[in-house]
């Protein structure tokens, strides 16, 4: 009997556990400015909500992300990068035939953690983003996950690292 109710207890915390988001949270945090200057990217963890996307949204994400942050992550400490998407929305794809134009966004927020340190939060950043869906063409063929992804990307190396990891200018998915 005892082993039954320890099975149910441990089957119910990782029911619990896998639908909780994997940042602690708490107030926005700067990253201190030495470990702006040595950190490189660990691990990428992503956890969300409920979100309309397709299935292969987290790795999608996951890469991108991992794309930007590696153009300015060049340093020799692994930090891990735990990130909970809170909402995406995408330009739908008759919209965007009917009217050629439209908009994805992106919320979510990022910790840094050093594993060397305990999993200790270094950084908590909340990024944002929107970016066009480009013209009839791109909105509807184009990646709207990457698309949407990469800015979310570019836009943490700047608010993370101060710097944006890309010139201006096309590249995968956006203008950058």
């Amino acid at each position: 009997m005892k082993s039954l109710f320890a099975a149910a207890a441990v089957a119910a915390l990782i029911a619990t556990s896998a639908c909780a988001p994997v940042i602690e949270g708490g107030p926005p945090m700067d990253l201190p400015p030495g470990l702006q200057e040595t950190a490189q990217v660990g691990s990428i963890t992503m956890s969300s909500a409920w979100l309309d996307a397709e299935e292969d949204f987290s790795d999608t994400f996951s890469e991108e992300v991992r794309e930007e942050l590696s153009r300015c992550m060049y340093g020799t400490a692994p930090i891990d990068v735990r990130i909970h998407v809170e909402r995406l929305d995408r330009a739908g794809r008759l919209e965007m035939l009917l009217n050629g134009q439209g908009m994805h966004t992106l919320e979510g927020t990022v910790e840094f953690v050093d594993p060397s340190r305990g999993n200790l939060v270094v950084g908590r950043f909340p990024i944002t983003v929107a970016t066009t869906a480009g013209g009839r063409i791109a909105g509807l063929l184009g990646d709207r996950q990457m698309m949407v992804s990469e800015e979310f990307g570019r836009s943490l190396c700047e608010q993370a690292f101060g710097r944006n990891p890309r010139d201006r200018g096309p590249h995968n998915a956006t203008e950058g």
